[in-house]
């Protein structure tokens, strides 16, 4: 049971590792465009509800300067 209990910890420590990896530019520029369209934002809630607000150039994607001022 302990054994049980170590995993289950040990795999929510390394999801919410990868959620946090989630918040960086390049990781989240998917296929390697230089931009962050709002498909590849949608793995990040908090990004999603800022999106537009960054977005300051209205092209649907959020550009490296863009995405710093979040």
């Amino acid at each position: 049971m302990k054994t049980f209990q170590s995993t289950l910890v040990l795999m929510a420590l390394a999801s919410s590792s990868a959620a946090f990896a989630a918040t960086d530019f390049d990781t989240l520029d998917v296929d390697g465009n230089g931009a962050i369209s709002q498909a590849e934002a949608s793995v990040d809630a908090e990004l999603m509800s800022q999106f537009t607000d960054l977005d300051t150039d209205q092209n649907g994607e959020l550009s490296k300067d863009e995405f710093t001022e979040a």
